[in-house]
């Protein structure tokens, strides 16, 4: 079994090509749910759909997220209403909150509303909710404190961040199907997301990181960062308002106690030297996966990692 830990969108794509070079019930996902969101008295999962949109083949492939060909009815009317539409639901999408938010009224655990969910959509991989308990990222900006998606989206991370917290991470309890998962893992994968507010919010709740430093699983990371910019996000950003240096090197710094093999793209091939005097194994590889073709390739150079 390889876990992958995962934000949204920069793991999603990697998803994509990693999914098809693995057995099916060789995959489980663990992704972030710090980016949640309640919106029209809906709860919202951007990372869940996200990554569940992506193994379905349903994701829109030019936005990275969204379900393609979904309408804007929907947002179109509570405009007319007067109200803030500045967070994008589609039509087909709506459908999805809809139900989450239905099915959680019931009593039923953020977890077993994805697994229906994917099921539905005939996702053959697990997805597993990172906890079932509430935990939510702020954004400590010049202009106060925001909710992730309020910095993220409506003010289009154009605010100088100064610091982030994991709201409710400190009492939130791992889902402990993501415990199992790591406790019987043979490669854990840190996908090339947001090192601060994706894979960094999973790893807020200390037993998640505490599983994850005492396996034995090999663990390799794809960083997010090309040139020192990400490829999308505002993880360069995040990294150098927070004082971390902006490149890949800054990333691996922040993985050094967790992680065995750094993988870089070609272009920032002249940092495997400091990143290797972190402790870490370096490859350096294609990470700008736009094709189906490199997102399976990138794919079978970690299972290759893994398998040494």
């Amino acid at each position: 079994m390889i876990v992958v830990l995962a934000g949204g969108v920069g793991a999603a794509k990697f998803l994509q090509g990693f999914s098809r070079v693995l057995e099916r019930e060789d995959l489980v996902v663990v992704a972030n749910t710090g980016d949640d969101l309640e919106l029209f008295g809906l709860h919202i999962s951007p990372d869940l759909d996200t990554i569940m949109y992506a193994l379905a083949g349903l994701v829109d492939q030019d936005r990275g997220w969204g379900l393609k060909d979904d309408a804007s009815n929907f947002l179109s009317m509570m405009n007319k209403y007067g109200l803030d539409t500045w967070f994008r639901i589609g039509d087909k999408d709506l459908a999805t909150h809809v139900l989450r938010t239905s099915l959680l009224r019931k009593g039923l655990t953020l977890s077993e509303v994805t697994e229906r969910l994917c099921s539905a959509l005939e996702v053959e991989h697990r997805i597993l909710p990172m906890t079932n308990d509430p935990v939510r990222t702020k954004v400590e900006t010049s202009e106060g404190t925001l909710d992730f998606q309020e910095y993220f989206v409506k003010r289009e991370f154009q605010l100088d961040v100064r610091g982030v917290i994991f709201e409710g991470s400190d009492s939130a309890r791992p889902n402990p199907d993501v415990l199992e998962a790591i406790d019987e893992s043979r490669g854990i994968v840190f996908a090339p997301s947001n090192p601060i507010v994706s894979i960094g919010c999973i790893l807020s709740i200390e037993r998640i990181r505490d599983a994850i430093r005492r396996s034995k699983a090999k663990k390799v990371a794809i960083s997010p960062l090309i040139g020192g910019k990400a490829i999308r996000g505002p993880a360069d950003k995040m990294m150098s308002g927070l004082g971390l240096e902006q490149s890949s090197l800054g990333v691996a710094s922040i993985y050094r106690d967790l992680v065995n093999t750094f993988i870089i793209d070609d272009e920032d091939r002249q940092l495997a030297g400091p990143i290797e005097r972190l402790g870490m194994r370096v490859v350096v590889a294609n990470t700008l996966i736009k094709t189906l073709d490199s997102k399976m390739k990138l794919g079978e150079i970690v299972l290759g990692e893994l398998a040494e």
